[in-house]
């Protein structure tokens, strides 16, 4: 399971139909249906009742609190990421290759 694949299907979630869906996560219908198969493979259910509109499994509407917390949480760690210093503190040489060290 990947953060990508959450964020896939907690937008099947708002648009309750994956070819909306798909354009919004600026990627083809297959590619996120294929994604999607990934993780419902992954998680051992189906996440989704495929209808128009779609709608949640009971699987699906199980996890979703728990995926919105994961992608919350992946948001959180890059904005922290993005005002956090990253410099070089110091480099030495391992036996086969370089080793730097970041804080």
């Amino acid at each position: 399971m990947n953060i990508k694949q959450v964020r896939y299907f907690l937008t099947i979630c708002e648009e309750r139909h994956f070819t909306r869906a798909a354009k919004r996560c600026d990627v083809s219908q297959p590619s996120l249906t294929a994604a999607i198969q990934r993780l419902e493979r992954e998680i051992g259910g189906k996440l989704f009742v495929r209808s128009t509109p779609v709608e949640l499994s009971a699987l699906g509407k199980a996890l979703r609190p728990l995926f919105l917390r994961m992608r919350d949480t992946a948001e959180r760690a890059q904005r922290i990421r993005r005002v956090t210093p990253r410099r070089r503190v110091r480099a030495f040489r391992s036996a086969h290759q370089p080793v730097t060290e970041w804080l």
